[in-house]
């Protein structure tokens, strides 16, 4: 695994827990979805990483994940709805002034997050 594949990691992992605290400590799950949004991004741009590839723009990162993973079929497509329903409730979050999302969102989005660390590190592992 590459160094910038494992600091990304580290830091989706780092965006999970602080997303988990906004939620808990701050009962803000605006905040909380946004990290927990960023957590995502970080793994697909791992992913990505190991592979050679990088992206400028959120956008770029979205579709060469779905073209490169969720496509071809490496990883279930969940993982690329996810991320892309996660970027949406998070651009609602950070932008929208009547945004109505709920700590129940937040937990979904935060689970999902989890999960799709936990895929892609056992994924990595596999292939090393």
């Amino acid at each position: 695994m590459n160094v910038l594949t494992r600091r990304l990691l580290e830091k989706a992992s780092r965006a999970i827990r602080a997303s988990e605290v906004f939620l808990r400590g701050e009962r803000d799950p605006e905040t909380s979805i946004s990290r927990a949004y960023y957590a995502m991004f970080y793994v697909a741009e791992a992913l990505l990483s190991e592979r050679g590839l990088r992206f400028r723009k959120h956008g770029g990162v979205h579709a060469a994940f779905g073209e490169h993973f969720a496509k071809t079929k490496v990883l279930d497509s969940k993982y690329h709805r996810w991320l892309l329903e996660a970027f949406n409730k998070r651009v609602s979050a950070d932008y929208g002034v009547e945004a109505r999302l709920t700590a129940e969102d937040a937990k979904v989005v935060i689970q999902q997050a989890r999960e799709f660390l936990k895929t892609a590190q056992d994924y990595l592992h596999h292939q090393l």
